[in-house]
């Protein structure tokens, strides 16, 4: 009898050691990434160091050699930040400055060519800035923003390894994004590869909130000539949004300016936007796994394929007109109709005050008709701080007329 027992209590401790330990899942990473415990990953706090080390030790167990500085998977820098975001940021050493810290994992298949994939994991800490909260700090959890790329890119990672082998693959999760793309700028200056042999970036930001309707922006899409061929021909029944230019609020810029073809996939704004509430139980985790197979399937196809080709494309955000005001809206960046569609209302602001909702399409303001995204902004800038307008809007079929004042 105590052999059966023994022999029992042997082969239950066998099969605990031989068990394969679980998957972890897009949930999984952004449960951690998201979490409250990390008080919203604000660069250069301890928090995001946090997200920096989970970062690190998901790219170690997925097998990615480390490709930081000294043989790790850390790429710090070290800058003094600037009133204004999208200013020139100098990196310098010294007092008062604060450090970011990019993770970098590597597969090398000992290949002619390199294709980057990166996502930002920094994001607001407790607000500051650039939040669009109004009732004092609170931990911004930035679970689109943008744990969402994070995790489709380390599952990205993972089926990459051992499998699609013309390319070696540099992933980079990048610090400094919400502070101006100071990590991308920087690694895109200081590369621990040879970005002569970069073939193309592919970046990931806010891809968590997939629609009913399957819209997906990609930009970059006229910074290589078979960008257009490559998206519609592996096109899985998704509604493109696509925009050529290469420039953009966000880190596939910095590889634009270094002569690299980038897209950034994006499944565009909302409500939650910059907002304590960007939380993970509201992703579209069955989306983020679509969009990734989708971007897997244009590597595959381009696995084979020589070194792209590189074209300038216009940078759009010059055409951008100046405001002197804001209507306090939250604009449908994927809205692919007539007029500019409102995907959200801030409270207190003019367009709340003049009773504007949600799903409201702006067709005209003032006396400018508004056709697009564009248009809008053209009227917009025409009006400054005390003027009083009309504003147009189809609400479900029926124009209705509101005065603003701004």
């Amino acid at each position: 009898m105590k052999n059966i027992f023994l022999s029992l209590f042997l082969l239950v401790i066998i099969s605990c050691k031989t068990e394969k330990p679980k998957p972890i899942s897009l949930e999984d990473d952004v449960a951690f990434l998201a979490s409250d415990s990390l008080a919203g990953r604000e660069t250069g706090t301890s928090e995001e160091l946090i997200a920096a080390e989970y970062i690190q030790k998901r790219m170690q167990g997925l097998g990615l050699l480390p490709k930081g500085n000294e043989e790790t998977y850390y790429q710090t820098f070290t800058f003094k930040p600037k009133a204004d975001p999208h200013s020139e940021v100098q990196f310098v050493a010294g007092d008062s400055t604060i450090t970011g810290t990019n993770v970098i994992g590597y597969i090398d298949n000992n290949a002619k060519k390199t294709v980057i994939i990166g996502a930002h994991y920094d994001h607001l800490g407790m607000g500051g800035a650039g939040s669009l909260y109004a009732d004092g700090e609170a931990i911004h959890n930035g679970a689109d923003d943008n744990a969402s790329g994070v995790s489709v890119m380390l599952q990205m990672a993972q089926r990459l390894k051992d499998s699609i082998s013309g390319s070696n693959y540099i992933f980079i999760a990048f610090s400094g994004e919400e502070m101006g793309l100071l990590g991308s700028n920087y690694f895109s200056k200081n590369p621990t590869i040879d970005l002569k042999e970069a073939n193309y970036m592919i970046n990931m930001d806010m891809v968590g909130r997939l629609r009913e309707d399957k819209t997906l922006s990609i930009s970059g899409t006229g910074t290589a000539p078979i960008w257009n061929q490559v998206l519609n021909a592996n096109n899985p029944g998704f509604k493109l949004v696509l925009s050529e230019s290469g420039m953009g609020p966000s880190d596939h810029t910095s590889f634009y300016l270094q002569d690299i073809p980038v897209l950034h996939f994006f499944t565009g704004q909302h409500e939650d936007y910059h907002k304590p509430s960007d939380d993970s139980e509201k992703l579209n985790y069955e989306g983020m796994q679509i969009i990734g197979d989708y971007i897997l399937n244009i590597i595959s196809e381009l696995d084979d394929s020589k070194k792209l080709a590189f074209r300038t494309t216009k940078n759009e955000s010059e055409e951008v007109p100046r405001f002197k005001v804001a209507l306090g809206v939250m604009p449908d960046y994927l809205f692919d109709g007539k007029g500019m569609r409102i995907d959200g209302v801030t409270e207190d602001r003019p367009a709340a005050l003049a009773g504007l909702k949600k799903g409201d399409v702006v067709i005209q303001l003032g006396d400018s008709a508004v056709v697009d995204m564009m248009s809008y902004m053209r009227a917009l800038s025409t009006f400054e701080e005390g003027n009083s307008t009309k504003v147009i809007v189809d609400r479900e079929g029926e124009q209705i007329e509101v005065g603003v004042k701004f």
